[in-house]
């Protein structure tokens, strides 16, 4: 029988034994009493007719115009509540936290991490690799001058680098991704890599393609339907590269522990190692190589992809705004002249610091957030939303929400700026999340996006090249919003 065939019939067949299995368990919202109300469902597919699912938050944007703030998609046989703008959000991330507090688990997660890790594990396990992840990262200079100085490197290293092109116009993803990347390496190995390092530019690129590739709608499918495990697609090239960069991570520490000093640790896989020796018998530790091998892929991804995404939203903003730009850097040689910009200078800069945050806020980086899951049975304004329900914390809502922001949808710097030019904070700024499952490396975060913008802006005027007059600040599609490719010219100042 022909192979394409034989797959096409299986596909149809499981189709059909789910519509059967749908109707049998008379599938609709009407199981849960009170549930938050959403658009009417197919038999089988649910709402996926209504759903771009390469940008689903401007789906769930105009749902929320009809249903409200708090409403419900089905995708597939699984249901999953929305929450959208910043008082909603707050109330579910901050004031009910242990109750919207768990990881949802998609099957694309359990494949990636099978539950191992820090940012896609549950419960104690989760817990273990947060606060050991936390305090060693605080350890290692995270929130002190140590690393400070570690970022002013690294930025004189990527401004020396971008003087290279002495002008012409070149491609920025692979450099600010290596130079915010050495960073969170250097913390995890002790040591930073070379931008031209071979192994170096491979685990970027399989980190920067599983950006992608999460965000694509094969991939949503499968976590709809995981019996299109049986077809190719991105599914699939998403596990092989999770394995080879794994592969890279466990030769890694294999070469740390033979040359172990629990007296001198020098990066984080040192740390977890000597915590191993310690729990050594203990049936039930979390300290395995699993464990690490999964903490260490996700701080580097995460440590990587959405700062260096900032940063080249941020030049790009700054090339389409020139006389925000011009502004910027009048700031800079105001305050600090030739010296480097640090990241205890934020105070001395509101301008600079509040066109930072509006990067942020504009850029929109994760717009859905990432799934959250209720950890128990919850009633949550005024509806019922059963234990184990996926939620959506739409983040996007949140940075755009019209009653925290004056121009939601404009780039306008003034948002975090009082009538005298002092910078304000703002409660509804919230593009690392909130609650109990915030981002775990905020605080550098925040750091590396204030020293690197700074530095380049201290050293560059950013402009188009040649020909071009304008740029589309619409996103590339995927798990975050990526400007769409672009060049830059970096003329020196």
């Amino acid at each position: 029988m022909d192979s394409g065939f034989s797959v096409a019939s299986y596909f149809v067949l499981v189709l059909i034994l789910l519509f059967i299995l749908n109707v049998i368990k008379s599938w609709n919202k009407n199981d849960v009493k009170n549930f938050p109300p959403g658009p009417r469902c197919l038999p089988l597919i649910g709402n996926l007719h209504l759903i771009d699912l390469k940008k689903p938050h401007l789906s769930y944007l105009e749902f929320s115009k009809k249903y409200g703030p708090v409403f419900s998609v089905q995708m597939g046989m699984k249901k999953i509540v929305v929450l959208t703008g910043y008082e909603t959000v707050k109330d579910a991330l901050v004031n009910k936290a242990e109750d919207f507090g768990e990881r949802g688990m998609l099957k694309i997660f359990k494949k990636m991490d099978n539950g191992m890790g820090l940012t896609l594990s549950q419960g104690e396990n989760w817990k273990t690799m947060r606060r050991f992840t936390i305090t060693t990262l605080r350890d290692f200079g995270m929130g002190k001058s140590s690393l400070e100085e570690k970022v002013a490197e690294e930025c004189t290293t990527v401004t020396k680098y971008f003087a290279t092109f002495k002008g012409k116009p070149f491609e920025n993803i692979m450099i600010l991704n290596a130079a915010v990347a050495n960073i969170i390496v250097s913390i995890l190995l002790g040591y930073r890599m070379d931008y031209d390092d071979p192994q170096f530019k491979r685990l970027l690129s399989l980190t920067n393609e599983n950006v992608r590739l999460l965000g694509t709608p094969m991939v949503s499918l499968f976590n709809i339907f995981p019996f299109i495990t049986l077809l190719p697609g991105s599914h699939k090239k998403i596990q092989q590269n999770v394995a080879e960069v794994c592969d890279f991570i466990e030769k890694t520490f294999v070469e740390h522990l033979k040359n172990l000093d629990e007296n001198d640790q020098r990066s984080f896989i040192d740390a977890f190692l000597v915590r191993q020796k310690e729990d050594a018998g203990n049936p039930h530790s979390y300290f395995h190589n699993k464990n690490l091998t999964q903490v260490v892929r996700s701080l580097f991804a995460a440590g990587m992809e959405t700062t260096s995404t900032t940063l080249r939203w941020g030049i790009l903003l700054m090339m389409k705004y020139p006389k925000i730009q011009e502004k910027v850097q009048e700031e800079i040689s105001r305050v600090l002249g030739s010296a480097q910009p640090m990241y205890s200078h934020r105070g001395q800069m509101p301008f600079t610091n509040a066109v930072i945050h509006e990067i942020q806020r504009f850029s929109d980086i994760l717009p859905t957030g990432v799934i959250r899951e209720t950890s128990k049975d919850v009633t949550f304004r005024g509806y019922f939303v059963p234990k184990g329900t996926y939620i959506i914390p739409l983040l996007t809502s949140v940075l755009k929400d019209s009653t925290q922001f004056e121009k939601p949808y404009e780039f306008y710097p003034e948002h975090f700026l009082d009538s005298k030019g002092n910078f304000v904070k703002k409660d509804a700024f919230m593009p690392f999340s909130a609650g109990r499952r915030a981002c775990a490396g905020e605080t550098l975060a925040r750091m590396e996006l204030f020293m690197f913008f700074a530095s380049l802006l201290q050293k560059f005027t950013f402009c188009f090249p040649p020909g071009v007059n304008n740029v589309d600040l619409s996103s590339v599609g995927g798990i975050t919003n990526a400007p769409q490719p672009h060049m830059i010219r970096a003329v020196s100042r």
